[in-house]
């Protein structure tokens, strides 16, 4: 029974030392090769696998990017009006929010529109732009702040893609705390 044991143990460390002398040359079977060897496309070429026969492929119609929040007011005179009107913050005022929105403003408002929402900053005052309004002269709701945040009004331009969409409400929040104290 011992030596049974002792010879196939012999055998089993005899055929794995032969697995790792074998030729290294010959490949070994591959079951479905174009799995290992896909056909590859240039960004811009014909595709057949497509019906528009285009390699690169607008995103489906309807989707939205990963973290991208849908935004349903258009970027006209009339999307403005209507989110003057109707669009609502969904976010608590706290003060959590209102200082990351001190942060936030600091960094992307403040250059132009003062550290106090004057219209007096630092590019103004070396006239670099002029015409920046003051908060307190204007008619102006979360709803109309956070539009031209999103899609930027006259001179200003968009602050969307540097700012998230919580980001863009926790500005909102503290552009209406400089208009209230402006106001005072």
């Amino acid at each position: 029974m011992k030596s049974i044991l002792k010879i196939t143990i012999a055998l089993a460390f005899i055929i794995s030392l032969t697995s790792c002398w074998r030729d290294k040359t010959k490949p070994n079977y591959r079951y479905m090769p174009d799995m290992y060897n896909s056909v590859s496309y240039e960004t811009y070429t014909n595709n057949p696998n497509f019906a528009n026969g285009l390699t690169s492929q607008l995103p489906v119609e309807g989707t939205i990017a990963r973290g991208q929040v849908p935004y349903d007011y258009a970027d006209t005179t009339e999307g403005y009006d209507a989110a003057l009107l109707n669009l609502k913050n969904p976010f608590e005022i706290n003060e959590a929010n209102l200082e990351n929105g001190n942060k936030m403003y600091t960094i992307y408002c403040a250059s132009c529109h003062g550290t106090k929402g004057a219209g007096d900053g630092t590019l103004v005052q070396r006239e670099k732009i002029l015409g920046v309004p003051n908060y307190k002269d204007r008619d102006i709701t979360e709803g109309s702040i956070y539009h031209v945040i999103m899609y930027g009004r006259n001179m200003m331009g968009s602050h969307a893609s540097q700012l998230t969409a919580q980001e863009r409400w926790q500005v909102t929040m503290y552009v209406q705390q400089l208009r209230t104290e402006l106001l005072k």
